[in-house]
């Protein structure tokens, strides 16, 4: 694979993933949505399906990576590093680009929910769960659940591994049943198999933190939400941004090191 062709397909694959796992979650949460208060399982499903559109779809090009986690856990594996910037790069851009299209599909939706006093406050407003998880989620504004993940209960510690663990399994899962007759991204059968385990991370771990496993899919869109003109959108919460990025990439470099020892 070519360095342009890695940059193009994992730019287009994160893209695509990002505009369906962040749709899903607009869908769920903003007013004037016909899916809205859908649910946890809507979200886990969505994000497993947009897993296996952008896999299927980048997966001639670039390998599929989708994920700097895996692209690291594949470059301690290989003792090849010599691609990582490439695909990095491609996968945060891909990442913008998909948080910016949610807006775009979205965008009456997102003005609704922002301009609803019951949402934002104001005078003669009531309190709501959402004002209660806003309240909660210190620097976190009334939307950006929809861009990127944030914890529930805000401990570090738990946070982080929270992260750490759940990447360790999406990667052991890739690294085990997923490498494709090259070893160098998912196959056909991978891609189907590691859409699932994102759902099944979505339903046992995803309560604490949202289940960022990827720091391209949190930091990407967190990016995109404090660039986008949302009236009334509050922070970007980038206080805890670092804990969806360092956690993959510890989860990532950790199931390459179990891989190395107990598969290799």
């Amino acid at each position: 694979m070519s360095s342009s062709d890695i940059f193009i397909g994992e730019t287009i694959g994160t893209a695509i993933l990002i505009l369906l796992g962040g749709g899903v979650c607009a869908a769920v949460t903003l007013k004037a949505s016909k899916a809205r208060n859908a649910g946890w399982l809507a979200i886990t499903f969505g994000w497993g399906f947009a897993v296996l559109t952008a896999v299927y779809t980048s997966a001639p090009l670039s390998g599929a990576h989708l994920n700097p986690a895996v692209t690291l856990a594949l470059a301690i594996k290989d003792k090849d590093f010599s691609n990582l910037p490439t695909y990095w790069g491609g996968q945060l851009l891909g990442a913008m680009i998909g948080a910016a299209l949610v807006w775009v599909a979205y965008y009456g939706q997102f003005h609704a929910h922002l301009t609803d006093k019951e949402i934002v406050g104001g005078p003669g407003a009531q309190a709501t769960a959402a004002k209660a998880v806003e309240a909660q989620e210190k620097g976190a504004g009334p939307v950006l659940g929809v861009f990127s993940t944030g914890p529930e209960i805000r401990n570090v510690v738990q946070n982080l591994l929270t992260e750490i663990i759940g990447t360790v399994v999406l990667v052991l899962a890739v690294l085990t049943q997923g490498l494709n007759d090259k070893g160098n991204g998912l196959g056909t059968l991978g891609a189907l198999i590691t859409s699932l385990v994102v759902v099944s991370i979505g339903l046992s771990l995803g309560g604490p933190t949202g289940y960022a496993i990827n720091p391209a899919r949190d930091l990407g869109p967190r990016i995109v939400h404090a660039l986008l003109p949302l009236p009334n959108k509050g922070g970007s919460d980038w206080s805890y941004a670092w804990i969806p990025v360092v956690g993959p990439l510890i989860g990532g470099a950790i199931a390459a090191g179990i891989y190395n020892v107990a598969f290799a």
